[in-house]
């Protein structure tokens, strides 16, 4: 039986702002290193065992991975391109605002350099694969990116996951015969646990 633990990065500045980031190489802020110490957090005080962990290779990703790796003792595996973030095109950098000023509503219904949606599922379909290939028998923390995310759920699961990829978030799948079954879908409980806390004492 094998396990995959899907992260999305912690949060950048871009991501404070409502900017795409797509390839550029953002670095996490102050808040999204401290996002990635309570997940880590919480893996380790969960019964879970996991056996290494596997990153995009932008710095955001890297940078998580490496916080949750470090607290975990686990192995960190050399970077895999097949998870970086999609390319956004022209549309890097901009946000929502300027998105639909400069490009108008639909922006995102038109060829802007964008990676296509075939190609990102393609490269991470095959990821997957190869993990099933290599390590079969164990457990795999993987930090990648939103939109990737985004579109492997798609991809696995049509129109019955599609809520919104938080920062920090985790996804556990449990691969059964042929199917990856969701164990956790999207949790940030996490995070919000160290709201709760943080309002209690203001």
């Amino acid at each position: 039986m094998m396990l995959i633990g899907l992260i999305r990065h912690g949060l950048t500045d871009w991501n404070a702002a409502g900017r795409i980031q797509g390839r550029s190489d953002i670095p996490l802020n102050d808040e999204g290193r401290k996002q990635a110490g309570r997940l880590a957090e919480r893996l380790a005080e969960e019964s879970q065992q996991w056996d290494f962990v596997i990153s995009s290779n932008l710095l955001r990703a890297e940078e998580t991975a490496k916080i949750i790796a470090d607290k975990l003792n686990l192995p960190l595996l050399e970077a895999d391109a097949r998870l970086t973030e999609r390319g956004f095109g022209q549309v890097e950098g901009l946000t929502l605002a300027e998105r639909e000023e400069r490009f108008g509503a639909d922006w995102n219904m038109r060829d802007l350099g964008q990676e296509k949606l075939e190609a990102l599922e393609e490269r991470m379909l095959a990821f997957m694969a190869d993990l099933e290939i290599k390590y079969p028998d164990r457990n795999v923390l993987v930090v990648t990116h939103g939109g990737l995310l985004a579109q492997l759920y798609t991809s696995l699961y049509k129109d019955r996951l599609t809520e919104r990829i938080g920062n920090l978030s985790l996804t556990v799948l449990e691969k059964r015969e042929d199917l990856w079954e969701p164990l956790i879908f999207n949790c940030t409980k996490h995070l919000l646990a160290e709201a709760s806390s943080s309002e209690n004492r203001n």
